[in-house]
């Protein structure tokens, strides 16, 4: 039976423009007829598998997303002595096996061989390719069909086995993504205020040319934000190959980049790192399900973070009145001006505890 890991989290944000739309202002979206904060999925899955907590805890076990696969792949060729043309040709068809290569510019400005798409690449697949490109450098030759056979079905790597890879031309080899990331919302209405602000030129010493060298605004709000994310274990282990001392540090590395990384964007401008305040963490085989709808209506009042724990948790149980239990089992903690519960460790004990991968 499939095994779900559900997680819910509230993060205080203070000023800040976290992720922004095409006109440089704080994404938005409309929830319980009010406009709410936003920061999608796919921002917040970049900061964390990109962070230097992920890293350090799964750095062997990483996959890197390109388009210039090919590029790589010559500039290996030519350092270890094959002819630049050469070089160009041998690497459009071994990056051909991760899927259609440019051979020329184009006028969206993408390089002679890099890949239309980008491409998920596992630790495994990269070290082929290093092999493979060693070996033709010494052999001074092409590569053969039966070379170029570079990807894996099931490639052992975690940022693939969480999020998924989709290659349009090798669908044999996609992987189905193990967790499932909602775009973070506030929990109250939000109004974006904008941010004027100049420059001075330091080296302007006159009197009668002072002025702002540079003018300009940008959008910026604050807010507490739900955060929900289910991850299937049972795809966990098996994108992993069933290796459950990785699916465990694959675990405790997401759960703790989730809670402590925010994204990256304006940082230098807004300083508005933010650690989870609350966190509650389910199991079990039940249907998953999002506990947004306990924020339809807006959140009010003078201690917003408090208020929004109060009717996160009325929530799951009314969930549980009339569906029954929802989750085997759950655990929470949280941190607030008035006390602290619980702590990470405990949660991801609990989370990373059970029988091993092959009986999940």
């Amino acid at each position: 039976m499939t095994q779900f890991i559900q997680l819910h989290a509230l993060v205080s944000y203070p000023p800040s423009n976290l992720n922004r739309d095409d006109l440089g202002r704080p994404k938005t979206a409309i929830m319980g007829g009010v406009n709410r904060l936003r920061i999608s999925s796919q921002s917040l899955k970049r900061a964390w598998r990109t962070s230097e907590l992920f890293e350090s805890a799964l750095g062997e076990h990483k996959g890197i997303r390109t388009k210039r696969i090919g590029i790589e792949i010559k500039n290996a060729l030519i350092t270890q002595g094959v002819e630049e043309k050469n070089a160009f040709e041998w690497a459009a068809l071994m990056a051909a096996c991760f899927g259609k290569v440019k051979t020329k510019k184009d006028k969206e400005g993408g390089e002679p061989l890099e890949i239309e798409q980008l491409v998920h690449i596992a630790p495994e697949e990269q070290r082929l390719i290093d092999v493979l490109v060693t070996k033709l450098a010494a052999e001074k030759r092409a590569p053969e069909e039966t070379e170029l056979t570079l990807l894996r079905q099931k490639p052992k790597a975690v940022d693939i086995a969480l999020f998924g890879r989709m290659l349009a031309s090798r669908s044999d080899c996609n992987v189905e993504a193990a967790a499932q990331v909602a775009h973070a919302i506030t929990v109250h209405a939000v109004k974006v205020d904008d941010d004027y602000f100049t420059a001075v030129d330091d080296l302007n010493k006159h009197d009668e040319d002072a002025g702002a060298a540079h003018i300009g605004e940008t959008g910026f709000a604050s807010g507490v934000f739900y955060l929900y994310v289910c991850i299937n274990k049972t795809l966990l282990c098996e994108n992993l190959q069933n290796d459950s001392e990785l699916v465990s540090k694959t675990l405790t590395a997401f759960i703790e980049s989730m809670t402590k990384v925010s994204p990256t964007g304006k940082q230098n401008s807004f300083a508005s790192r933010a650690y989870t305040s609350y966190l509650l963490a389910e199991k079990g085989p039940q249907q998953p399900r999002s506990l947004s709808v306990a924020f339809l209506r807006p959140v009010h009042g003078n201690d917003i973070l408090d208020e929004a724990i109060k009717i996160l948790n009325k929530q799951y149980e009314h969930f549980d009145n009339v569906y029954g239990k929802c989750a085997d089992d759950r655990k929470s903690c949280l941190v607030t001006t008035e006390k602290s519960e619980g702590s990470l460790s405990e949660i991801i004990d609990f989370l990373t505890a059970g029988e091993p991968c092959s009986n999940t």
